[in-house]
């Protein structure tokens, strides 16, 4: 391809990575481009979007690209953010909040293998709104982030404290989470019974007794 034609496929690219970003080396991999070919590309790129005047930039942040939106345009998203027909959290949003409120702190690979499905966007719905922050960083290979709640999530639902959390049982309807997951295993052809029996005969007592206890806990 062309060089002007892999600057929407490396906009893609920072577009689905998300607040992660990639690093030159991340695009230079996808994209089988020389490293100093895709830091040109991506110069290019801050540049003329800064002259055409987009809405959104290209920023590097410890040597990983995202793309951001302006900082002189803030007033705005606090207005999208506080809008009233955005104040009613999704089922999505709801569920990833109250994983977060009573697993915090946690990082976004432990709450997204307990809902089984990627975060990303309702984490980033949900810290705009304010009602989640970043409170760390967890030890470990590329230091993720850890996220807890803030204290606009105790006003949002007028808590006085984390403490008053009302019981996991009142948030979710288990029942129905189950049904969907056995309707996936069953349009999947999966029969998680079966595996877990045969996972089970050749475990250990003690690990199946460990995952049995972890098991309990939806969250």
């Amino acid at each position: 391809m062309e060089r002007e034609q892999w600057k929407p496929v490396i906009e893609g690219l920072l577009f689905a990575a998300g607040e992660d970003g990639l690093s030159l080396n991340e695009m230079t991999e996808v994209t089988g481009l020389y490293k100093p070919v895709v830091s040109q590309i991506l110069q290019e790129m801050k540049e003329e979007w800064k002259e055409q005047g987009r809405g959104l930039q290209i920023v590097e942040v410890a040597q990983v690209y995202q793309l951001t939106t302006l900082s002189e345009h803030q007033e705005y998203f606090e207005k999208l953010a506080q809008s009233p027909n955005r104040s009613r959290l999704s089922r999505a949003a709801l569920e990833t909040l109250a994983i977060i409120a009573y697993r915090q702190p946690i990082i976004r690979a432990d709450l997204e293998e307990i809902r089984g499905v990627k975060s990303e966007r309702t984490i980033y719905y949900l810290k705009r709104k304010g009602l989640i922050r970043e409170v760390g960083r967890a030890e470990g290979v590329g230091r993720p982030i850890l996220y807890g709640t803030s204290r606009e999530f105790l006003d949002y639902f007028g808590l006085k404290s984390l403490e008053e959390l009302p019981s996991v049982d009142t948030i979710f309807d288990w029942a129905e989470l189950e049904q969907e997951r056995q309707e996936l295993y069953q349009r999947l052809g999966v029969d998680p019974a079966a595996e877990g029996a045969a996972e089970e005969s050749v475990a250990p007592a003690e690990e199946t007794a460990e995952s049995d206890g972890e098991a309990e806990s939806p969250v």
